[in-house]
């Protein structure tokens, strides 16, 4: 598996820039119902997490409300104790690592919804959480994708523009080729990025500006075009990597 993913790799043809955005255009169309399903999952999801996040300052808040409806003006006082706050930080991470691994399970989900609905296979995708038999190994890749996030990030601002691009390949290549080893597939993620760099850029900037029309209309409609960014990225995949032609193996359907 990993020299076949590598020789795809390597002998990947050039994108086309203005037919992958067509397409995706042209699938987002028939999928948007999934899309927004997928996107409300996410949402939904991280409420409680953001929730437990801001808990600890409920009170603040309600006394800082208090004041402005009063015309006074309010000075917060926090005395959290170091190890309060060591706890605190530390809860944060593990909740925010906690979420990635649930969003990550979602977003691969999504891959294969895109995969079934191009290809006119008949080919279950399991439930929503499907990839959560893989939660060891979307942590690992969270962890690994962090550290290396934060050490371009510590090489000054420029390097951070650089990884940001072969790490957006992590989650597709994961969610076609679970199997692989954490390694594998961020060794075959740089090696696509790189390859494809400025193309990839591209894509990313443009699916982006197009998702954020729906925050013009509110929640459900940012909800709809949240998950348009991960289109580009699947026919990217598809035409650099592709899939496996005697693929008949198909994923167990796990009730959500």
């Amino acid at each position: 598996m990993q020299s076949n993913i590598f020789q795809k790799i390597e002998q990947a043809p050039k994108i086309d820039f203005g037919d992958n955005l067509y397409r995706s255009f042209e699938l987002f169309k028939k999928i948007w119902l999934q899309g927004l399903y997928h996107g409300l999952l996410s949402l939904l999801v991280s409420i409680p997490f953001l929730l437990l996040v801001y808990a600890p300052f409920f009170t603040m808040y309600i006394d800082m409300f208090k004041a402005s409806m009063n015309g006074r003006h309010y000075q917060p006082e926090l005395d959290f104790t170091p190890i309060q706050i060591v706890v605190y930080v530390l809860l944060v991470f593990i909740l925010a690592f906690i979420m990635q691994v649930i969003n990550v399970a979602i977003i691969s989900h999504f891959f294969q919804v895109c995969k079934k609905e191009d290809t006119g296979k008949p080919k279950t995708v399991g439930g929503y959480f499907m990839y959560f038999k893989y939660w060891k190994k979307i942590l690992v890749l969270s962890l690994a994708s962090l550290g290396i996030a934060l050490l371009a990030l510590l090489m000054c601002y420029f390097p951070i523009f650089y990884v940001m691009v072969p790490l957006q390949l992590i989650v597709p290549i994961f969610a076609f080729n679970p199997k692989l080893s954490v390694k594998e597939i961020i060794s075959a993620s740089f090696k696509l990025g790189n390859k494809f760099w400025l193309i990839l850029f591209g894509l990313m900037i443009i699916a982006s500006l197009i998702a954020q029309i729906g925050v013009v209309i509110c929640f459900v409609g940012m909800a709809a075009t949240l998950y348009f960014t991960y289109i580009p990225l699947y026919y990217f995949y598809k035409d650099t990597i592709g899939f496996e032609e005697e693929e008949t193996t198909t994923i167990s359907d796990i009730i959500f």
